[in-house]
């Protein structure tokens, strides 16, 4: 906010000048019209009585198919330069549905805010199925689609989004769609999507495209304690959480004695899926502390961790944490960047933050506030420690669909009453606003 006491006195390090700031939203959780596109798994797994908390499903959402200009305006008010919103498959596969991203793409540009697609974030068709090795082909075929619309215009692309969330909790835990509970008989979903990047990247190149990049998610492995076992059991959590969805990217190869359990060839997959990247998206929420695993099933950030599982997710304590339960640690943010800079060195490309946010409820949202404020401050001193980060994206621009939540998690800058679809902004909207204002004064000299 304009006297934001915090801001006033302790004003965020000024970022570079070239510095992307943007905000980001997915198809599935915002588009709604439902009816005017082909159904995805997110339908069928949503009409399942008891998949979602609330009861609710993403038919209307934030009806943005029929008021993104209403919401472009507001990223326009907000200031950002750039805008992450996902490409729907499913309205991809319908009749005129590329007709609908032209427009909004159109509709960026003349606001003065560059169009950021991410080709899938969750919604697949619901005729395909990650456990098939052919559904990463027809992911190439779709995006040489939406290329060939939208490249023109487009400068940066982003392939997928969290492929490790979409294994475990779509295939391996069953609490997203297709709402699959195979455990580590999930593993070949992991290896497709990957797959799936690297036929995209091809595509994308192969019609004129550069700058692109991945959202993945990463986040810092804490163990529980220094006992053995729980050491252990962290090391495994972060190969399966952090190194499987980077190294293939990064290194070319998956992690010690994971190769052998992917399907197909796996040395020519790993050759496609480490297509060379323009820059790396993470997507940063907090750390996890993990420990041997305890017996008994777990409730954890609302997911339900089996007992068979050969970890357990343990609470961090001493910190405070969001109305969805998660810890709010802005250090792991810095810790997670130069860790990642420590362990691939010139492997890694220039990073962007793809996501960072938090769930409270309220107009006045003071503890949003403060999350991004705090983790603005992280970013800066993994840059100062001298990570290439390049920009920095807020999720999300709306209140939202949150997926198995429905609509009780609210992570938006700008408030939606569902009922009426008025959108309001909240305090933090303000306070972004007024800081990358303050940051581009800063930088101006």
């Amino acid at each position: 906010m304009a006297n934001d006491p915090r801001a006033a006195a302790h004003p965020i390090p000024p970022f570079p000048a070239d510095f992307l700031w943007g905000v980001s939203t997915s198809a599935h959780q915002i588009e709604g019209a439902a009816d005017e596109r082909e159904p995805s798994v997110w339908d069928a797994f949503t009409a399942e009585p008891g998949r979602v908390k609330d009861g609710s499903t993403a038919a209307v959402a934030c009806d943005h198919y029929h008021r993104h200009a209403e919401d472009v305006a507001l990223l326009s008010g907000l200031g950002v330069d750039a805008y992450r919103f996902s490409v729907s498959w499913p309205r991809v596969n319908s009749p005129g549905g590329l007709d609908f991203y032209d427009r909004l793409v159109d509709e960026l540009l003349s606001a003065g805010v560059r169009p950021v697609p991410t080709l899938f974030h969750w919604d697949l068709p619901a005729d395909l199925d990650w456990l098939k090795r052919d559904t990463a082909s027809r992911f190439a075929e779709y995006a040489s689609a939406v290329v060939g619309r939208l490249g023109d215009r487009v400068k940066k692309w982003i392939t997928l989004n969290e492929p490790a969330e979409h294994t475990l909790l779509g295939h391996a835990l069953g609490t997203h769609a297709p709402g699959k509970q195979l455990l580590f008989d999930a593993l070949p979903v992991a290896h497709h999507q990957l797959l799936a990047h690297g036929l995209a990247v091809q595509a994308l190149r192969a019609a004129g495209a550069g700058d692109i990049g991945i959202a993945n998610s990463h986040g810092p492995t804490w163990p529980a304690s220094q006992e053995p076992a729980d050491l252990e059991a962290a090391a495994f959590y972060d190969v399966l959480l952090n190194r499987l969805f980077a190294e293939p990217l990064l290194l070319g190869e998956y992690p010690q004695g994971l190769g052998e359990l992917m399907p197909g060839d796996v040395s020519a997959d790993l050759k496609v899926i480490s297509e060379p990247l323009d820059w790396y998206g993470i997507n940063y929420y907090a750390p996890t502390r993990v420990g041997a695993p305890q017996g008994t099933e777990i409730e954890f950030g609302g997911i339900t961790m089996p007992a068979e599982l050969p970890f357990s997710v343990r609470e961090i304590e001493g910190v405070p944490v969001t109305d969805f339960g998660w810890p709010v640690v802005p250090e792991g943010l810095t810790e997670l960047l130069t860790t990642f800079r420590d362990r691939y060195g010139d492997r890694l490309p220039p990073v962007i933050i793809t996501e960072n946010g938090c769930s409270y409820e309220g107009l006045d949202d003071q503890a949003r506030i403060a999350y991004l404020d705090g983790h603005l401050r992280a970013l800066h001193r993994a840059l100062e420690a001298g990570v290439d980060v390049r920009g920095y994206f807020v999720w999300s621009l709306l209140d939202n669909f949150e997926w198995a939540e429905g609509y009780a998690r609210r992570f938006g800058l700008v408030h939606v009453d569902f009922a009426t679809q008025t959108r309001t902004p909240k305090a933090s909207y303000a306070w972004l606003r007024n800081e990358l204002r303050a940051q581009r004064a800063r930088a101006r000299g």
